[in-house]
Protein backbone atom coordinates (compact mmCIF):
# COMPACT_ATOMS: atom_id res chain seq x y z
CA UNK A 1 0.00 0.00 0.00
CA UNK A 2 2.49 2.73 -1.64
CA UNK A 3 2.06 4.71 -4.15
CA UNK A 4 4.10 3.96 -6.74
CA UNK A 5 5.43 0.77 -6.02
CA UNK A 6 4.49 -1.94 -8.28
CA UNK A 7 4.05 -5.28 -8.04
CA UNK A 8 6.99 -6.00 -10.54
CA UNK A 9 9.35 -3.98 -8.17
CA UNK A 10 7.83 -5.36 -5.30
CA UNK A 11 8.71 -9.21 -6.15
CA UNK A 12 12.04 -8.46 -7.57
CA UNK A 13 13.08 -7.52 -3.86
CA UNK A 14 11.24 -10.98 -2.18
CA UNK A 15 11.74 -14.56 -2.60
CA UNK A 16 10.45 -16.10 -5.38
CA UNK A 17 6.93 -17.33 -5.26
CA UNK A 18 6.15 -14.58 -2.59
CA UNK A 19 2.66 -14.06 -3.09
CA UNK A 20 2.29 -10.42 -3.47
CA UNK A 21 -1.02 -8.24 -3.57
CA UNK A 22 -1.30 -4.50 -3.91
CA UNK A 23 -3.69 -2.26 -3.15
CA UNK A 24 -4.76 1.18 -2.93
CA UNK A 25 -7.68 2.58 -0.12
CA UNK A 26 -8.74 5.95 0.51
CA UNK A 27 -9.46 7.88 3.45
CA UNK A 28 -13.21 7.28 3.43
CA UNK A 29 -12.27 3.51 4.52
CA UNK A 30 -12.50 4.78 7.97
CA UNK A 31 -16.02 5.52 7.97
CA UNK A 32 -17.25 1.96 6.22
CA UNK A 33 -17.14 4.35 2.65
CA UNK A 34 -14.35 3.94 1.28
CA UNK A 35 -12.57 1.97 -1.84
CA UNK A 36 -10.26 -0.15 -2.02
CA UNK A 37 -8.52 -1.38 -5.58
CA UNK A 38 -6.13 -4.39 -6.00
CA UNK A 39 -4.21 -5.60 -8.19
CA UNK A 40 -2.39 -9.51 -8.16
CA UNK A 41 1.29 -10.25 -8.61
CA UNK A 42 1.93 -13.30 -10.62
CA UNK A 43 2.03 -16.02 -7.87
CA UNK A 44 -1.21 -15.20 -6.74
CA UNK A 45 -4.58 -17.04 -7.29
CA UNK A 46 -8.29 -16.72 -6.74
CA UNK A 47 -8.21 -17.64 -3.07
CA UNK A 48 -5.63 -15.14 -2.18
CA UNK A 49 -8.12 -12.40 -3.94
CA UNK A 50 -10.96 -14.01 -2.11
CA UNK A 51 -9.69 -13.58 1.01
CA UNK A 52 -8.30 -10.19 1.25
CA UNK A 53 -11.70 -8.74 -0.54
CA UNK A 54 -13.06 -10.66 2.46
CA UNK A 55 -10.62 -8.85 5.13
CA UNK A 56 -11.05 -5.20 3.12
CA UNK A 57 -14.51 -5.56 2.50
CA UNK A 58 -16.13 -4.23 5.80
CA UNK A 59 -13.99 -1.07 4.78
CA UNK A 60 -16.20 -0.59 1.59
CA UNK A 61 -16.22 -1.15 -2.16
CA UNK A 62 -13.42 -3.53 -2.72
CA UNK A 63 -12.47 -4.33 -7.16
CA UNK A 64 -10.04 -6.17 -8.35
CA UNK A 65 -7.92 -4.42 -12.00
CA UNK A 66 -5.55 -4.08 -13.58
CA UNK A 67 -2.52 -3.17 -11.82
CA UNK A 68 -2.57 0.34 -13.96
CA UNK A 69 -5.95 1.36 -12.50
CA UNK A 70 -4.27 1.85 -9.46
CA UNK A 71 -2.77 5.45 -10.78
CA UNK A 72 -6.06 6.48 -11.76
CA UNK A 73 -7.40 5.31 -8.57
CA UNK A 74 -5.16 7.32 -6.36
CA UNK A 75 -5.53 10.49 -8.64
CA UNK A 76 -8.96 10.67 -8.51
CA UNK A 77 -10.43 8.36 -5.89
CA UNK A 78 -7.45 8.24 -3.12
CA UNK A 79 -6.45 11.98 -3.93
CA UNK A 80 -10.23 12.98 -4.87
CA UNK A 81 -11.10 12.60 -0.68
CA UNK A 82 -9.48 15.89 -0.15
CA UNK A 83 -11.72 17.35 -2.88
CA UNK A 84 -15.07 16.64 -0.90
CA UNK A 85 -15.89 14.22 1.90
CA UNK A 86 -19.70 15.16 3.20
CA UNK A 87 -19.42 11.58 5.04
CA UNK A 88 -16.23 11.96 6.52
CA UNK A 89 -16.96 15.63 7.49
CA UNK A 90 -20.75 14.33 9.36
CA UNK A 91 -19.28 11.33 10.92
CA UNK A 92 -16.07 12.39 11.95
CA UNK A 93 -16.87 15.81 13.13
CA UNK A 94 -13.28 16.93 11.93
CA UNK A 95 -13.05 20.06 10.10
CA UNK A 96 -12.35 19.65 6.05
CA UNK A 97 -8.93 21.06 6.26
CA UNK A 98 -8.08 18.27 9.07
CA UNK A 99 -9.67 15.75 6.54
CA UNK A 100 -7.52 16.87 3.41
CA UNK A 101 -4.38 17.23 5.00
CA UNK A 102 -4.92 13.70 6.31
CA UNK A 103 -4.75 12.30 2.77
CA UNK A 104 -1.66 15.09 2.22
CA UNK A 105 1.22 12.95 2.44
CA UNK A 106 4.30 15.10 1.53
CA UNK A 107 5.57 14.72 -2.07
CA UNK A 108 2.25 12.46 -2.87
CA UNK A 109 -0.74 12.53 -5.37
CA UNK A 110 -2.34 14.41 -3.29
CA UNK A 111 -1.06 18.00 -2.17
CA UNK A 112 0.30 17.50 -6.19
CA UNK A 113 -3.29 17.57 -7.37
CA UNK A 114 -4.17 20.18 -4.80
CA UNK A 115 -1.64 22.73 -6.03
CA UNK A 116 -3.09 22.29 -9.71
CA UNK A 117 -6.73 23.23 -8.11
CA UNK A 118 -4.90 25.92 -6.36
CA UNK A 119 -3.37 27.30 -9.17
CA UNK A 120 -6.59 26.80 -11.36
CA UNK A 121 -8.01 29.12 -8.46
CA UNK A 122 -10.81 26.29 -7.52
CA UNK A 123 -11.68 27.34 -4.50
CA UNK A 124 -12.41 31.58 -5.42
CA UNK A 125 -14.45 29.44 -8.23
CA UNK A 126 -15.97 27.63 -6.26
CA UNK A 127 -17.44 30.33 -3.49
CA UNK A 128 -17.93 32.85 -6.56
CA UNK A 129 -20.70 30.20 -7.79
CA UNK A 130 -22.33 29.96 -4.25
CA UNK A 131 -22.30 33.64 -3.75
CA UNK A 132 -23.70 34.03 -6.64
CA UNK A 133 -26.45 31.46 -6.15
CA UNK A 134 -27.17 32.47 -2.66
CA UNK A 135 -27.29 36.53 -4.73
CA UNK A 136 -30.04 35.37 -7.01
CA UNK A 137 -31.69 33.54 -4.86
CA UNK A 138 -32.14 36.88 -2.35
CA UNK A 139 -33.22 38.30 -5.96
CA UNK A 140 -35.43 35.96 -6.80
CA UNK A 141 -37.17 36.25 -3.33
CA UNK A 142 -37.90 39.87 -3.71
CA UNK A 143 -40.48 38.87 -6.54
Amino acid sequence: MAAGVTLQTLEEHLPAGTKVLRIMPNLPCIVQSGAVILARGSCVGENEVDLLKKLLSPSGLCEEAPESYIDIHSGLSGSGVAYGAAKMILETGEHPAVLRNAVCTPGGTTIHALHELEKGSLRATVMNAVEAATSRARELGKR
